[in-house]
């Protein structure tokens, strides 16, 4: 999303002029870091109401001019909601759109806030079943989606209960990258990069500690595995389970509701339920019920997930080549061994 923001904002600029300016990357990406400090620092002195309008400006500008982007949110709900008018699924799609405008926005704002200023604008629901987990002393995998506000959830997560190792995938831009990573250890969390993970994945949960882990992207790695989302099948990573399986860790799924007024409900569902032992294949049947668990909010509140995401994909279909503000599946695949 930064990214993405960051090059909107730079076709401000005229086109010929823009393209000669930008012609090597480190120069864009600089600008682009450059104009999201900007940013940071407007955030930092305007009140909450307006961050929020101006993020539903910027969503909603973003639906005009992403035809790419509004494809596939168009197309996506068209498999997830058959039934559905078009024009209920296209006020969806807006929605999601307005909705990852003020995501961004009032991520900069948390960015400016302290722990405790957070930790005030944050009910929680359901913190006692992630204690409940901890105490087993084996660690916790906590899931989630790009759904709600799951960035702001990890930050007062770590406020509210203990720092997580936040399992993420770099972004383009290093400078934005290393933003985005300040932002998120600004409470005590780490991240750790996709590949080459497993063994600091594997101590932290042999330490007791917990690591976030969003499961609803395509990927074309080799821990991808074939789950039904929305009644179609969806390459998913089997990370979660196998970890899980392996180790005994529970795997407590969270969510991140607004509430209105710029408050949040960060909600703890009961762990989910591991499959028998011995059971014939476990793996995917543990994802399955981690991914229903997923589906059952998307329904509730469609408005607050990722849409723009190609999710479903037929095997060794070419991924688009739609980059920036929302998550792309590109390099989510493991090099071969």
């Amino acid at each position: 999303m930064l990214s993405y923001f960051a090059s909107f904002a730079t076709f401000a600029f005229d086109r010929d002029v823009h393209c000669r300016f930008l012609q090597r990357s480190t120069v864009r990406h600089r600008l682009e870091y450059l104009i999201v400090r900007l940013l940071i620092g407007a955030v930092r002195v305007t009140p909450d109401p307006l961050v929020r309008g101006c993020g539903s400006l910027i969503g909603l500008a973003f639906y005009t001019i992403d035809r790419t982007h509004r494809r596939i949110a168009g197309q996506n709900l068209a498999t997830a909601f058959p039934g559905r008018a078009a024009s209920e699924r296209r006020a969806i799609a807006r929605a999601a759109f307005t909705h990852f405008g003020r995501l961004l926005m009032e991520l900069l704002k948390f960015s400016t806030l302290s722990p405790a200023q957070m930790a005030a604008r944050v009910e929680f629901d359901g913190d006692a079943r992630a204690r409940a987990a901890y105490a087993h002393g084996k660690g916790v995998v906590f899931v989630t989606g790009h759904f709600g506000y799951w960035e702001l959830q990890a930050l007062v997560h770590a406020v509210r209960i203990e720092p997580v190792a936040v399992l993420g995938r770099a972004l383009d831009n290093p400078y934005l990258n290393g933003l985005l990573e300040q932002i998120r250890q600004r409470t005590g969390n780490t991240v750790i990069y996709r590949r080459g993970t497993i063994r600091r994945v594997l101590r932290t949960l042999q330490a007791g500690r917990g690591v976030a882990v969003l499961i609803d992207q395509h990927i074309m790695s080799r821990d991808a595995i074939y789950v039904d989302f929305f009644e179609q099948p969806a390459a998913t990573t089997s990370l979660v389970a196998a970890l899980a399986l392996r180790t005994g860790a529970a795997v407590v799924p969270v969510f991140a509701l607004p509430v209105g007024a710029g408050r949040y409900r960060m909600v703890y569902e009961p762990a989910v339920e591991p499959p028998l032992a011995g059971s014939a294949d476990a793996v995917r049947a543990f994802t399955q019920r981690c991914t229903d668990v997923l589906e059952m909010y998307v329904r509730r509140h469609p408005e607050l997930w990722l849409w723009m995401h190609r999710r479903w994909r037929e095997t060794g279909v070419a991924p688009d080549q739609a980059h920036g503000m929302f998550p792309s599946a590109d390099r989510d695949v493991e090099p071969a061994p």
